[in-house]
């Protein structure tokens, strides 16, 4: 186990030094080449920060004017029957838009409920079987200009609904149901 740890360790460091050497090998401007990726990355990032930002602010308007309980209030007749807990439900819309605020949404129902329960145990599944769709998809289609998104979109929110359904069943055959 101490050996895992200490390759792991050292990964990263011999990587870059790995790196480094091809580069010097090939004699490769190694500094400007770096410039050179750093220039590239900040137009990326101020191209893409309009909708990042976007995406932060519709996150916090959400999670502040309260839509995420009156959307789970609203659809919790339809969850209860499938067997869904209906406090699972705004975690499953926020994962769809953002990672960071789905797990804010997931240490608050560890909070209320606990990491064991059933709850904790769905969403923690759940997070491992979703993506943040609308968050992935504005990054990297906006850095690369891709605007035709209609199948990408259908086709990666079916992926979430099968991996949200996949959460469901493999908590209900491992833990039981609720």
């Amino acid at each position: 186990m101490k050996a895992v740890l200490y390759a792991s360790n050292l990964i990263i460091p011999l990587m870059f030094l790995l790196i480094l050497g091809y580069g010097y090998w090939k004699k490769v401007a190694m500094y400007d080449s770096f410039i050179e990726g750093a220039k590239d990355g900040m137009s990326t990032v101020a191209g893409i920060l309009p909708t990042l930002v976007g995406l932060m602010v519709a996150v916090g308007i959400l999670r502040a004017s309260g839509a995420l309980d009156l959307i789970s209030n609203f659809i919790a007749p339809l969850t209860t029957r499938l067997g869904y807990p209906k406090e699972a439900v705004p975690l499953t819309f926020m994962r769809l838009v953002s990672s960071s605020a789905s797990t804010g949404l997931l240490l608050d129902l560890f909070k209320k409920y606990g990491p064991d329960s059933y709850i904790g145990r769905f969403v923690s599944i759940m997070m491992s079987c979703t993506e943040t769709v609308f968050y992935t998809m504005s990054v990297y289609f906006m850095s690369v200009k891709i605007t035709k998104t209609k199948y990408t979109l259908t086709g990666a929110l079916l992926a979430n609904l099968v991996g949200i359904v996949a959460a469901l069943f493999i908590t209900n055959l491992i833990y039981g149901p609720a």
